[in-house]
């Protein structure tokens, strides 16, 4: 009977599929892939349509329901004015509320005259949050509605300033506050610069406390302690338009990114560098299970 019994077991567990998990390597090939199609994406040039292009073609199940929205929007900046738009594609959950995956996907304007692709800055980014709608895809939001939020104009024009900079987000938080979704959202979640081979992700002093502390448990959780909180920081980033508004923001994001020499005085970033041997799948999954695990536990925080 005892025998009868094990044999059961191991067939039922044989049986039962493994947990769902964020695929970091099939977010690596999609940043190779994203590269490929759109190398430059500065704002107004053929990359950027390029790279829109690329990112609406990845979404067909969604436009097709009507759950892809694209936010088209004219700027002032300058260079006067140009055209942006945001992508926001949406995952029906089962409670009311919102959680916000956010990234931009354009590179850097004043650098469009080097060879600047942002494999990390813009780019793993960008596969990261369509990889994530894959894994939503076929594993539906059981709690608050999950929505990719696809931002543009994140880089300054002509230089960082609270003007000159996060033009896409700025225009979709104050929509947003204007017909009442900007309530509803429980958290706005920012990736960026999260595929750098040396992970550690920053204690972001610009993100709400209770979001960090549950980055903290989220990484304990999954067993990634050690890749959080190395260093502090305080970002000025996308999640900035929703924290003035009042909603609650984190900014996962690891700033350091490459050796800090003289003729690199800021490491790889917002250099011809930033390139897709410096970033790494590993790095993708451990980001992929941090999120996953942030999502589950906001939900599970009512």
């Amino acid at each position: 009977m005892s025998l009868l019994v094990l044999l059961l077991t191991a067939a039922s567990v044989r049986g039962q599929k493994a947990p769902a998990r964020f695929n970091g390597q099939a977010a690596y090939n999609l940043t190779q892939q994203y590269l490929n199609a759109a190398p430059k994406r500065f704002v107004g040039s053929p990359g950027h349509a390029r790279a829109e292009a690329f990112i609406k073609d990845q979404f067909k199940p969604e436009i097709a329901k009507g759950h892809f929205e694209t936010d088209s929007f004219s700027a002032s900046t300058p260079a006067g004015l140009m055209d942006m738009r945001n992508f926001i594609v949406r995952y029906p959950g089962k409670k009311d509320g919102i959680i916000v995956l956010a990234s931009h996907y354009e590179t850097n304007y004043p650098l469009r005259d080097i060879n600047f692709v942002g494999a990390n800055d813009g780019a793993c980014t960008t596969a990261f949050l369509i990889e994530m709608g894959n894994y939503l895809r076929t594993h539906p939001p059981q709690g608050y509605s999950v929505w990719l939020v696809f931002d543009d104009g994140e880089e300054a024009i002509q230089s960082w300033s609270d003007s000159d900079s996060l033009y896409g987000t700025r225009h979709l938080a104050a929509k947003w506050s204007q017909d009442g979704t900007l309530k509803k959202i429980k958290a706005f979640l920012l990736a960026d610069m999260i595929g750098d081979k040396d992970l550690n992700i920053d204690r972001d002093e610009n993100s709400t406390p209770w979001l960090l502390d549950l980055l903290k448990q989220a990484a304990k959780n999954t067993g990634n302690s050690s890749y959080v909180f190395k260093n502090e920081t305080a970002v000025q980033d996308d999640h900035l338009p929703f924290k003035q508004r009042g909603v609650p923001v984190l900014d996962i994001i690891d700033i350091d990114y490459g050796p800090h020499t003289f003729s690199l005085p800021d490491g790889y970033h917002h250099t011809a560098f930033d390139t897709i041997d410096k970033i790494s799948a590993h790095s993708l999954q451990i980001a992929g299970d941090l999120f996953l695990e942030m999502i589950r536990l906001i939900d599970q925080r009512g």
